[in-house]
């Protein structure tokens, strides 16, 4: 029976991101981890806009690579982050700065009481689950709801602060979705709509 009812079905794969929170044991670690994520992004923006408006000759671009190229063997003057991190905080300075089209992004701010929210990032790679707790960059971690993370993959992802300076983890996973096909060939549209289009049954 369960055969007949998935004929015509198709499964997909879709991407869902999971906010689990950080329990507070972690947050020290996190906090001093985020200075040093700054310190990696600041240096990206500086960087990048001294290559963009040089003293003489023409500007460049620089792009993640160029970024990791200039911060390759930076990781052993940091304590918490590692190079893959360093890469992550790369490629979100040179998206940012591309989809802003300006030679310079906001300074990510360490201390005071203009702080910038906590952000680590890192590569699906160094999350690791371990019995009741999570692995990264040799720190173990516990969150709330772990079970979610049980038995799925997941992407690249991060480490991100909230305005009451609780901290989440922030990690898509891949769930499947099945789309079955309408029953009927008529299909009606609105023709309101610019971006997308539902069947409706019946």
């Amino acid at each position: 029976m369960l055969g007949c009812l998935l004929v015509g079905i198709e499964i997909h794969t879709g991407i869902r991101t999971l906010r689990l929170k950080v329990k507070a044991e972690g947050y020290a670690w996190l906090n001093a981890a985020t200075i040093e994520v700054n310190q990696v992004w600041n240096f990206a923006n500086e960087t990048s806009h001294k290559a963009a408006r040089p003293f003489a000759g023409f500007g460049k671009w620089l792009s993640a690579f160029d970024l990791d190229k200039l911060t390759a063997g930076a990781a052993p003057y940091f304590e918490h982050i590692g190079s893959e991190t360093i890469q992550r905080v790369n490629a979100a300075f040179a998206t940012a700065r591309k989809e802003a089209k300006k030679p310079k992004l906001r300074w990510r701010v360490s201390k005071g009481s203009k702080r910038s929210l906590g952000w680590v990032p890192f590569k699906a790679a160094q999350l690791k689950l371990k019995g009741k707790c999570l692995r990264f960059s040799g720190k173990a971690f516990r969150v709330f709801e772990k079970e979610r993370l049980e038995g799925v993959g997941w992407k690249s992802g991060c480490f991100a602060q909230d305005a009451v300076r609780d901290w989440w983890l922030c990690v898509p996973v891949e769930f499947a979705v099945a789309q079955m096909p309408a029953p009927k060939l008529d299909v009606g549209i609105d023709l309101g709509l610019k971006t997308t289009a539902a069947t409706r049954w019946g």
